[in-house]
């Protein structure tokens, strides 16, 4: 998160750019990035909290479902695809499983290994999920700072 409400001005940006040997206006518009991610993030989170659902657990859903030709993904799979430790991919599995989104399945020829599926009621929720997601992601990229 990036927790400041007002950017420093122009001034103190060209200050501190002009101290350290970098563009101002590179500066200036990363932290606008940085700020307008930072709100997209914070209504993003309060629209899943709302829905029952973390940001974490939709992009975990969202990973399994972006496979047109798959209707799996091994732990493994989804571990990569996410940018978060094994560790937390193993607990959000877990509470998906007892919500009953997805299904996670030992493979036939390899134990060490789970295909993890989204049930009839994880697409039917990741289906609900997505018109809000979008529009607030467009909101924000139609509507800056």
């Amino acid at each position: 998160m990036f927790f400041l409400k007002d950017l420093p001005s122009r001034q103190m940006i060209e200050g501190y750019a002009g101290l350290h040997g970098v563009p101002a206006a590179t500066i200036a518009e990363g932290l606008v990035i940085m700020r307008r991610a930072s709100l997209m993030i914070r209504r993003l989170e309060s629209y899943f909290a709302d829905c029952g659902l973390s940001q974490l657990r939709f992009l975990f859903l969202i990973v399994i479902d972006r496979e047109p030709d798959r209707d799996s993904l091994t732990v493994g799979e989804i571990t990569e695809r996410l940018d978060v430790a094994g560790p937390v991919v193993a607990r959000t599995l877990r509470v998906l499983v007892d919500d009953g989104l997805v299904t996670a399945e030992r493979d036939a020829d390899d134990a060490r290994t789970k295909h993890v599926r989204l049930t009839a009621a994880g697409r039917e929720r990741l289906t609900a999920l997505l018109p809000g997601y979008f529009a607030i992601i467009a909101d924000e990229m139609e509507n800056p700072l």
